[in-house]
Order: structure tokens, then sequence, then C-alpha cells
């Protein structure tokens, strides 16, 4: 069940991330970021997901809960983002 509670909570993760790229292209690129950085992060991204899921696979089912906050913590951040249009 840990499991599937970490799969679902990764897919918010991307959700979230790719909906954040998508508003805030045009600001990063004024930044000077090169184009490949939201992929780099979306890749980062998957390093957190998929360390999470062998942890909790591993045995560590505790493991799940600090995702949570890690996707709570995410959540926020991309509702403080996506609201200042």
């Amino acid at each position: 069940m840990a499991l599937i509670l970490a799969f679902l909570l990764g897919i918010a993760n991307f959700a979230l991330h790719a909906a954040v790229l998508d508003q805030r292209r045009r600001m990063l690129a004024g930044m000077g970021w090169p184009r490949w950085a939201g992929r780099a992060t979306m890749a980062a991204e998957f390093a957190v997901l998929l360390g999470a899921l062998l942890l909790v696979q591993g045995g560590y089912p505790h493991w799940v809960w600090f995702y949570a906050g890690y996707t709570l913590v995410s959540a926020g951040g991309a509702w403080l983002l996506l609201r200042q249009r």
C-alpha cells in the first residue's frame, strides 16, 4: 500500500512540476536559463521519486511520509508560483 501511495504522490509531483514549467517558461527564459534546464529539473524529480520508491519497496515504509511531506511542500511552492500570474 505504501508503494502505491508513493507512486501516486509521484504522479502529483510530476503534474505540479509540469504546470509550473509551462506557466513560467517565459520568465525562466528571461532569466537566462537554458532550454534543457526544465528537462534537468524533471530528471531530478524522477530521481527523488525513484529513491522514495526504492526505499519504500526495500522495507522502509515510513519513507512514504517523508515523500508526502516533500509533495506537500512542493504543492505549496507550485501554488505560490502559479497564483502570481
